[in-house]
């Protein structure tokens, strides 16, 4: 979905270079506006107070001027220049300054303002600040020079307008920085979605496969002397792998919570069908959804690690509500009397709960079981903490 106010799809963002022939047009027509304030030579040129080859060269003169900085300051709302073609510029139009004024008269000493404009817009922030101080200077020599006092209130224009430009480039960075972080944000929020549908995926899949693989290898061994429960193993099957790609289709639409009464049933079901006895408990304590679908994700991603990995005989869940320091908070334990701890580091499943039980406030321990087997206990809080899994 795209993120663009009506005003940036209408005009070239602040800081981006022209990508349309209309928004250099725009950009053009923006920056030509600021050249109204040299009226005052171009008055001078119209009066006629020069003579044929003089007024020829200051029409000249000021086309150049004009073009110098119109180029420099558009130049640098996108791509920068190399440093030499800017130091070229900035020559250009400080002789220009100069010599117009001395050659023409005071009304040119508008011109200043511009080389002053332009020091603000190009030049590195060291050195913009002395080339907008030695512009200022340079201006009032040349107005020492014409004596011509009323024009040094152009010191004033030369300064604002220089320090100025420094504060617009200032804005341009900030902009840019903005638009590049918000950049980034849309990144990772778009791979911590990755993140999450995986992790869904995962305990969805790993799941229903695990029950698929378990109903049919005793459908297989059914087969020869029992083909009616074999048929019924297969149906089992069939509805189990329906059930999945209903759950799949769900967790990519962002639709599903898993509720912990529904997960225990289905816990029951995939236990025995392992041949593991199971017990349960009868009453569940009141939870807010996202934590209880964070608890439901925990006891479905247990049970699947008893059925692949425990080897064991017995398994027992456990939900209860507890008193801590830090307030309520309901405890889901899965224990069994497997093989315990394969010395391995825990793999995508376990730390997929982890993330989600943090989430929501909560804590996961993993672990061996003080007899034998493994042991599995999720806490999260009681009431709920304004946070999503």
């Amino acid at each position: 979905m795209s993120t663009q106010t009506d005003g940036e799809r209408r005009l070239p963002g602040i800081g981006k270079p022209p990508e349309t022939r209309r928004e250099f047009y725009v950009k053009l027509i923006w920056i030509a506006m600021w050249l109204a304030f040299l009226g005052s030579p171009v008055a001078d040129l119209l009066r006629g107070g020069h003579g044929p080859v003089a007024t020829v060269l200051g029409w000249l003169g000021l086309t150049v001027f004009a073009g110098c900085y119109v180029g420099l300051v558009l130049r640098q709302t996108g791509r920068p220049m190399e440093l030499v073609v800017v130091r070229g510029c900035l020559a250009v139009l400080s002789v220009f300054a100069v010599v117009l004024p001395l050659t023409l008269g005071a009304q040119w000493l508008v011109l200043f303002v511009y080389v002053s404009v332009a020091c603000g817009a190009v030049l590195p922030l060291r050195w913009a600040r002395t080339g907008i101080l030695s512009t200022t200077a340079a201006l009032v020599a040349t107005g020492l020079l014409l004596d011509t006092s009323p024009e040094y209130w152009l010191v004033v224009p030369t300064l604002l307008g220089g320090f100025s430009m420094i504060g617009v480039r200032e804005l341009v960075r900030t902009t840019r920085e903005l638009r590049e972080a918000r950049a980034q944000v849309a990144q990772l929020a778009a791979n911590e979605e990755r993140l999450r549908l995986a992790r869904d995926l995962h305990d969805l899949l790993g799941h229903s496969l695990s029950l698929i693989t378990l109903k049919s290898e005793l459908a297989g061994r059914m087969l020869p002397d029992h083909p009616g429960k074999a048929a019924d193993q297969v149906a089992d099957i069939e509805k189990v792998s329906r059930q999945a790609l209903v759950d799949v289709r769900e967790a990519v639409a962002g639709y599903r919570r898993p509720r912990l009464a529904a997960e225990l049933a289905g816990a029951q079901a995939a236990l025995a069908a392992a041949g593991i006895a199971v017990d349960v408990p009868d009453d569940l304590p009141g939870l807010p959804g996202t934590q209880e679908a964070t608890l439901a994700w925990t006891l479905r991603e247990a049970v699947t690690n008893v059925v692949r990995h425990s080897g064991a005989r017995r398994c027992t869940v456990g939900v209860a509500r507890r008193e801590t320091l830090g307030g309520p908070v309901v405890e889901l334990s899965v224990e069994d009397d497997g093989a315990g701890p394969s010395g391995v580091p825990p793999g995508n499943g376990l730390n997929g709960l982890a993330e989600r039980l943090a989430a929501v406030g909560g804590t996961l321990e993993a672990g061996a079981a003080p007899d034998r087997g493994f042991r599995l206990v999720a806490r999260v809080p009681a009431a709920s903490v304004g946070s999503a899994a």
